[in-house]
């Protein structure tokens, strides 16, 4: 967090463009990497800063971008049509409040860009009495950036875009981050005097910091101390090389405050995920969403786990699916368990393979440990549920609730149709459809009568062996005359 609010900063972020090397329907600012939008990684850099406003220039799908960013506190402007980047300030300059004197300008497509970082540039303009602050980057291959071109005394002379650069421009590694820091009395009238010299025929921003050295400002830059966090997404390789470096951030940042990954390059964490000390996250896991972890946890190999709570001792065995539930203390649940949402499964309960929960409540022991369905229901202190056990909660228009009490058994590939109670301590038979509530300390079956039938299979057998046998010929054989015979010999 900044020692103290930049009161006196607007900050705006560029998300108008489409991105068209990313050959994709979708506005480059609303493709994802590190679990948010390049956008929202934006806007959630700036709004520790406490600026007075941002605002987001938003131009090419632009109803979805401002969706993304609204709810985070920003406000957007549509740019329309979109003719460059400093076009995009113009647009900007109507919507920004007039008490603020600067403006920091970053692109929304950079989402690694720290909050430090930013206060960083912040102070720098603001104790150098700067016209701009540019913050640059040194890349061992800046192909494809605008250069930084300085003059004797360090300061910025101009930003030469790649295309445009000669030979010698182009050997220069220090780089433009498309980030900066402007006073805006001396902004505002470079902006007014920007023409569309260029072959896009649009307005850029670099052209404006030319300006302000035409007209006596000073500009500057400041290098940034990790090149990585003004890496853009412009090419789908670029998206992907953000994203790892997010979640390598991520893991980082977990294994430091005591958690433990095998094997982290396959671990794919958000950045809403929080994980107690002392917890085994084992290789292949995927930890989505707004996931809660508690301490001395186990996330075994191959399991997916999105909107989880799993509290303190809880234990996924491998290659579980689980989504929106809560997994309480000492409870284990797999391997190949799927808890959708709703599912709430108690203290030292057991959720064994092949076994689906939804929206049910299964308190403190319970035990559900082979192919069973169990949706809409409650499930007592101790009770255990046999294999092949289904509760079958829907009846084509409504969903109907299962309650089972405390120390029930139920038997195998049961049939428990809802809504129907069963009652503490009572047992439900074997194969049994329940369609009636069974009382506490019953017994309920409700199957056909078993019958046997003595040597029935010993018949059975006979009666397929005589269908299978071959049947006789009826013919007689044709004799064959000798004499005829003799002729043929001959």
């Amino acid at each position: 967090m900044p020692s103290r609010a930049l009161a006196d900063f607007s900050v705006v972020i560029l998300a108008a463009g489409k991105g068209t090397r990313l050959r994709s329907s979708l506005a480059k600012v609303l493709h994802r990497a590190g679990g948010r939008t390049l956008v929202e990684h934006a806007v959630r850099a700036c709004l520790p800063l406490r600026a007075r406003q941002t605002v987001v220039i938003v131009g090419h799908q632009a109803e979805a971008v401002s969706a993304c960013v609204t709810p985070l506190g920003a406000e957007s402007v549509l740019q329309e049509p979109q003719n460059g980047t400093g076009h995009a300030l113009r647009v900007a300059k109507r919507k920004l409040d007039r008490r603020a004197k600067y403006a920091i300008v970053l692109p929304g497509d950079a989402p690694l860009i720290r909050t430090e970082t930013l206060e960083r540039l912040a102070r720098a303009h603001l104790a150098s009495g700067a016209a701009a602050t540019v913050l640059t980057a040194m890349l061992a291959d800046p192909a494809g950036y605008g250069r930084i071109v300085r003059k004797s005394d360090n300061s910025v002379a101009a930003i030469v875009e790649d295309k445009a650069a000669a030979p010698e421009q182009r050997a220069i590694q220090e780089i433009n981050s498309s980030l900066y820091v402007f006073t805006l009395e001396a902004l505002w009238p470079c902006l007014d005097a920007l023409r569309p010299d260029n072959t896009h025929r649009e307005l850029y921003l670099t052209d404006a910091v030319a300006l302000l050295n035409v007209r006596g400002g000073r500009v500057l830059a400041e290098v940034a101390a990790d090149a990585q966090e003004v890496l853009g997404c412009n090419t789908r390789m670029e998206l992907a090389e953000v994203d790892r470096i997010f979640r390598d951030r991520k893991r980082r940042a977990l294994m430091d405050a005591g958690v433990s990954i095998f094997l982290p390059e396959t671990v794919l964490i958000d950045p809403d995920v929080r994980i107690g000390p002392d917890t085994v996250i084992e290789p292949c896991v995927h930890l989505l969403g707004a996931t809660r972890i508690g301490a001395n946890c186990t996330v075994r190999t191959g399991s997916v786990l999105r909107d989880m709570t799993l509290d303190d001792g809880a234990t996924v065995l491998e290659h579980c699916v689980m989504t929106d539930s809560r997994i309480r203390g000492g409870a284990v649940v797999g391997p190949f368990s799927r808890l959708r949402p709703g599912a709430d499964i108690g203290p030292k309960a057991h959720i064994g393979n092949f076994v689906e929960v939804k929206k049910s409540r299964l308190a403190e022991g319970v035990k559900a440990q082979h192919l069973s369905y169990i949706g809409d229901a409650t499930i007592g202190r101790g009770t255990n549920i046999g294999a092949g056990t289904i509760t079958c909660n829907y009846d084509g228009v409504a969903k109907y609730r299962t309650t089972i009490g405390a120390q029930v058994f139920i038997g195998s590939d049961t049939a428990l149709v809802a809504p129907v109670r069963v009652g503490d301590r009572a047992y439900v038979a074997a194969g049994s459809t329940i369609t009636e509530n069974v009382p506490a300390d019953g017994l309920g079956i409700a199957r056909g009568r078993q019958v046997n039938k003595a040597g029935w299979a010993t018949a059975r057998r006979r009666e397929i062996g005589a269908k299978a046998a071959p049947k006789r010929s009826t013919r007689k054989p044709v004799r064959r005359s000798r004499r005829v015979g003799k002729k043929l010999r001959r």
